[in-house]
């Protein structure tokens, strides 16, 4: 009996293979010429970007609309994604910003409590390119041996050949200034919850709004500002620190940034900037940035507090980091590194050693990830000279 139960299993389970083999109608290209089919999941239409993973099991929403994810095509390293739906609530940006997605098994089922729709529908809305049923270890093994590298999500009516042209026409991410594509086009407020305390303007390269959630949370009006913005603009306003937000792309590429942070460092304002922010308050200094092979994504990264000796597990999203010397940032004496990363040891913090001024290279705010790092939004406030009353939970 136990024999013919387990035959007809395995002829389930065939039998779903076949057909899922018979539903395939596209496929993820690579440029070296690497391809994996799957099933075509919202936008139809063929669709390219830089290829990457992040090791995130949940938040996959925040992922989505993270604007540092711009111009990229993510593959979740989790097996199944949209179980617990999609909610408003958490949102980072106001749209998705991803090119394209790739999973193993997207869920048409939800049952998070939260939940006001489900993910493959939010996908759909948004036109974004998927490709379900490809096998994403079998991806994300890859480019970790092979580094990120231009991808093309396509249907299987468009041919190979064709497909490699239009991936060889497409953009590498060295060199490509995607911050002032993601950023505001006009100035913008988020309240300060309870007494108003003070004003920081944020450098919005790709800002997640869960940041701005935590410096308003600290009693400060934030002031919202495109990357474009000079430093007159900036210190016009007389604000009590600067906010360099995160974002995609090759910080050499941003126009004026680093002379920018620069310049509102030397008028004396209290300076705090993560990710991308904090490769643009390196090259402010002379520091120098570079392509990590594959980078840094998802929310289980393991970083040393040089200072106290703390491992924190942070949240990550970035692909490029900032060169060292003898524990300062390479061609800026006076920035020193704070923080390390456990898994390859690259630069993830830094500190001026006289003024105002601070970076990590990870997500303190956490959306997703964990809270490990919210400290540093209260080493901000008190770098302004206020009491902090950050929640660490």
């Amino acid at each position: 009996m136990f024999r013919d139960v387990g035959l007809r299993f395995m002829n389930l389970n065939w039998m779903s293979a076949v057909t899922l083999t018979q539903d395939l109608d596209g496929y993820l290209l690579l440029e070296d010429g690497k391809l994996w089919r799957g099933r075509l999941a919202g936008a139809g239409a063929a669709t390219a970007g830089e290829l990457v993973f992040t090791t995130n099991l949940t938040g996959y929403q925040e992922v989505l609309t993270d604007p540092s994810f711009a111009g990229q095509i993510v593959v979740m390293t989790a097996p199944m994604i949209g179980n617990y739906g999609i909610t408003p609530i958490d949102e980072q940006a106001k749209k998705p910003w991803v090119s394209g997605f790739v999973v193993r098994e997207l869920s048409r089922l939800s049952s998070g409590w939260r939940a006001t729709g489900r993910l493959d529908s939010y996908l759909a809305e948004h036109s974004i390119a998927v490709l379900v049923g490809a096998d994403t270890r079998a991806i994300t093994r890859h480019v970790r041996e092979r580094g990120a590298m231009r991808s093309l999500i396509a249907p299987v009516t468009l041919a190979v050949e064709e497909a490699k042209g239009l991936l060889d026409a497409h953009p590498c991410m060295e060199g490509l200034d995607l911050a002032t594509v993601v950023s505001t086009r006009e100035p913008y407020v988020v309240d300060a919850q309870g007494k108003e305390k003070g004003l920081v303007v944020c450098l919005d390269y790709g800002v997640k709004l869960r940041s701005l959630q935590l410096i308003a949370a600290e009693g400060y009006r934030v002031e919202v500002l495109p990357a474009s913005s000079g430093s007159a603009d900036i210190l016009a306003r007389r604000p009590a620190g600067v906010f360099v937000s995160n974002g995609p792309g090759d910080p050499a590429a941003v126009p004026c940034a680093a002379e920018t942070v620069r310049a509102v460092s030397d008028a004396g304002v209290p300076v705090f900037g993560i990710c991308l922010g904090c490769q643009l308050v390196a090259r402010a200094f002379g520091g120098r940035t570079y392509k990590l092979p594959y980078g840094h994504r998802g929310g289980n990264h393991p970083v040393r507090n040089l200072d106290t000796g703390v491992v924190e597990i942070t949240s990550q999203n970035h692909g490029f980091a900032i060169a060292e010397e003898d524990g300062f940032a390479e061609g800026s004496p006076e920035l020193r590194i704070t923080h390390r990363n456990l898994n390859d040891g690259t630069v993830e913090g830094l500190s001026h050693v006289s003024r105002p001024a601070f970076a990590v290279q990870y997500h303190p705010e956490a959306a997703p990830g964990p809270h490990d790092s919210r400290y540093l939004f209260q080493r901000f406030v008190e770098s302004m000279g206020a009491t902090s009353s950050v929640a660490t939970g």
